[in-house]
């Protein structure tokens, strides 16, 4: 049934933003990055929390080391070596304007990376005085409220709280040494000082991050991600989506950081730190004891892990941190030139057993015990024309898990990317998070084929085509099924205008009706773009199209204009309009929305509205 749709946010929408010199232009370059990922693939606040914390501290090239710079989501390995190699032969950088001499950096990352690094005086290196950090740390206290103009079912009958949700969140930090926070966040229907939540907010986390402390890198102690390889066995922190994670995943020194965003499920709690061992030798070592949400059988096992975060009726109460986990994990990595050489090792202990319920054939090989382990290999080598990377994985389900990716500048405007890869259906971690189309490391194989042709800082051109095989029956798949994933971009900048357009189709098998055999399901979406710069003011013309036929044909489009002006330095003034117009929620449209200070919206629109 069609749902009007009607974002009173979304129209009248001019916040006042007091920001630093730079605004929040990388926003929109942001958004001009990932766009052409699946918004729903993609973890959009954890990449924007971490951009918001690195505009804050920005990295001094002029000071930084290899692992600073990798800091950077956005940089792929072989940007990453060609910023070291420059600053190598020609530091100190005098203007950010000698990012430029970096071919292998496009415009609009050389863009981004303006709103990100510093270019300070060279000076020893070394841990700051405590009398220092005291006197010269910042602090920062961000409140936010959420007011509806609209009323839910839930608000009425079934919601424990109150419709407005709100978060307060402290942070100290001293550059690049020290970081320590406390976020308090409350969801709209969340009960708050009552109900369950006796502390106030639903949801806390708390951390204190300690770097470049002589041979101890990166000191963790209190809530943290990690991330090793390629993922396939630890990999709590962010994803980007296809496009863009290939040239990174599996050949950076990701490691450990502190958990300073809202999200309320896959982080760690413990203490977690990297240590250099020898010249190019470390070792990180992670310990975690937390408690988590799930769903229990009625003989108290658990049925599924709940990472949702909504504690919003009685029922979801009762899940909250009603089960815990234990675990415990080390890894390896030794770096020399452009190789990379990596060993991870986890084990963890559930409080209670998990037991899926398997008559569904698609559960057959989840995760089942308290007790699991999983060891992996993993490998990355970049030059200045090739790029390789892999992982190989297996633990106590005796199952494989590998995956192994090459990119290829064949001219110095085109490069050729590969990935293979390859999930046993008896293959499990519990944190594993890798490139996949089906969203597990589980029950797949494929292979992918990228190219993208920059002839030009103006003109760029990229795309790719995926199949995935799935031999074992999926969620609506009850037979061996196949997908297929085709993307092609363009864009163009000349003078103050730019222009973008782009096509994505996605085939999926799918059960018919009868769920007798397979059918496809069929999704195409369209995009195109135009924006011109006037310096105080800017505008950008944008129109969606999206069409899915599987049981029915679905049709949307949208057609939407952002204005934006800046009157003064320390003022921005942002007005959003558009209508759309869509058969159903298949067919819904995805669009960027400029927000608050530290708020990155992706909202979906089906229906008919403005």
């Amino acid at each position: 049934m069609s749902r009007i749709l009607i974002s009173l946010l979304f129209l009248l929408q001019a916040p006042l933003l007091v920001a630093q010199e730079n605004s929040r232009e990388w926003e929109s370059l942001l958004n001009d990055v990932l766009s052409m990922e699946d918004s729903e693939e993609v973890s959009w606040q954890e990449i924007y929390d971490l951009l918001c914390e690195l505009e804050q501290h920005p990295v001094d090239l002029n000071t930084a080391t290899r692992e600073d710079i990798e800091t950077i989501p956005f940089l792929t390995e072989r940007q990453v070596m060609d910023i070291c190699e420059y600053l190598y032969k020609y530091a100190p950088m005098k203007t950010l304007g000698e990012l430029a001499m970096i071919e292998s950096l496009d415009y609009y990352r050389r863009e981004l990376l303006r709103h990100f690094v510093v270019l300070g005086e060279v000076e020893s290196a070394g841990f700051p005085k405590p009398g220092n950090i005291i006197k010269y740390g910042g602090h920062e206290v961000l409140a936010t409220a959420k007011v509806p103009f609209y009323k839910r079912r839930g608000d009425d009958n079934g919601y424990l709280g109150s419709p407005y949700g709100h978060s307060i969140k402290y942070t100290f930090s001293y550059g690049q040494y020290v970081k320590a926070g406390l976020l308090g966040t409350q969801d709209a229907g969340e009960p708050f000082f009552a109900k369950g939540n006796s502390l106030g907010y639903d949801f806390y986390s708390y951390y204190i991050q300690l770097r470049k402390m002589g041979r101890l890198k990166s000191l963790v102690i209190g809530r943290y991600k990690a991330r090793f390889g390629m993922g396939l066995v630890m990999n709590n922190d962010f994803m980007l989506g296809k496009s863009v994670s290939l040239q990174q995943l599996g050949s950076r020194a990701y490691n450990i950081r502190a958990h300073s965003s809202r999200m309320e499920a896959g982080y760690l709690q413990g203490v977690a730190a990297t240590v250099g061992l020898l010249k190019g030798l470390d070792a990180t070592a992670f310990a975690s004891f937390k408690y988590i949400d799930a769903t229990l059988n009625k003989d108290s096992t658990i049925a599924t892990i709940v990472g949702s975060g909504y504690h919003r009726t009685t029922k979801e109460m009762e899940k909250k941190n009603n089960s815990s986990v234990f675990t415990a994990g080390l890894n390896l990595s030794y770096h020399k030139a452009g190789w990379r050489i990596g060993a991870t090792g986890i084990f963890s202990h559930l409080s209670r057993d998990i037991r899926p319920n398997v008559t569904s054939v698609f559960r057959r090989f989840y995760a089942a015990g308290n007790n699991f382990w999983n060891v992996s290999i993993n490998y990355a080598y970049a030059s200045h024309r090739w790029q390789l990377s892999g992982e190989t994985a297996t633990g106590d389900c005796g199952a494989l898990a590998t995956i192994n990716t090459a990119s290829y500048r064949l001219t110095g405007d085109v490069d050729i990317v590969a990935l293979q890869r390859f999930y046993s259906k008896k293959y499990y971690s519990l944190y594993s998070a890798g490139f996949s189309d089906g969203g597990k490391v589980q029950n797949e194989s494929g292979v992918y084929m990228g190219v993208n042709w920059h002839p030009s800082a103006n003109f760029r051109l990229n795309g790719y085509f995926d199949l995935a095989y799935f031999p074992w029956p999926k969620f609506q798949s009850s037979f061996a099924s196949h997908s297929y994933d085709a993307f092609v971009q363009t864009s163009y900048i000349r003078g103050r205008w730019d222009f973008l357009a782009r096509y994505r189709m996605k085939i999926k098998e799918k059960d018919n009706q009868k769920k007798t055999a397979l059918t496809n399901r069929v999704e195409q979406r369209g995009r195109v773009a135009v924006g011109y710069d006037g310096g105080m003011w800017a505008s950008k013309t944008q129109a969606d199209v999206s069409h899915v036929s599987y049981k029915d044909n679905d049709f949307g489009w949208m057609l939407g204009e952002t204005v934006t002006m800046k009157p003064l330095q320390w003022l921005s003034l942002v007005g959003n309009v558009a209508y759309f117009n869509t058969d159903g929620f298949d067919s819904r449209i995805y669009v960027y929305e400029k927000g608050p200070l530290y708020s990155f919206n992706f909202p979906s629109f089906y229906g008919e509205g403005i």
